[in-house]
């Protein structure tokens, strides 16, 4: 990754030095693709791996939302356990989109999109949003995002969020809790692991 290139760039100009690496997804081995230039080249990363490990089974049908996809190990894990429903891969990073259709491709996901933000249709609603959001993007980008997708709840659907607990997860809670109204949606803590906590938004009206 050059000095320039962060995990939120859109086109990184480092040398992508695609690979193909072996992981563990919705309990089977799957063969998926990295490259540098995008999050966690290398694998699944500790806040993932506790979302996935950690998030109730998503919903069998309708649309749900990985937020900052990257190469994709929630949206190809949500695609995996819920073949039935259709699956938004979210990012600004075109390099990490690409991987993530390659591997989709090589497994026959092919109800997995993965888009830009701008490309998923306005009147989606999603049944489930799980991501492990880009915290180092800063507060001021990280609250729009959350502001923009949050709403986009189905009533009685939720949002698993993973943050490690040393980079504000429990002043990201509090701060939900008072940017959402609360007699449409309800913000908890569902799990806590390894220095990580998922948070749930569910949308209840």
């Amino acid at each position: 990754m050059s000095d320039h290139d962060h995990y939120f760039t859109a086109e990184p100009v480092s040398a992508a030095q695609q690979r193909s690496t072996s992981v563990e997804l919705a309990g089977r081995e799957v063969t998926v693709r990295t490259a540098a230039g995008i999050f966690s080249p290398d694998g699944i990363d500790k806040g993932t791996a506790v979302l996935l490990r950690e998030a109730p089974a998503p919903p069998t049908s309708g649309a749900l939302l990985d937020l900052g996809c990257g190469w994709g190990p929630i949206s190809l894990t949500l695609a995996l356990r819920s073949p039935e429903a259709t699956v938004y891969a979210v990012d600004v990073n075109e390099r990490a989109l690409d991987l993530l259709r390659t591997t989709a491709a090589s497994l026959g996901l092919t109800a997995v999109h993965a888009c830009r933000p701008e490309d998923v249709p306005a009147d989606v609603e999603f049944a489930a949003i799980w991501s492990n959001p880009p915290i180092r993007v800063g507060k001021a980008v990280l609250h729009d995002m959350l502001l923009t997708w949050l709403p986009r709840l189905a009533v009685g659907g939720a949002a698993y969020l993973v943050v490690q607990k040393n980079l504000g997860s429990d002043s990201l809670q509090k701060w939900l809790v008072g940017q959402l109204p609360g007699e449409a949606y309800a913000v908890e803590r569902y799990a806590s692991d390894k220095g990580f906590r998922v948070l749930e938004v569910r949308r209840t009206a």
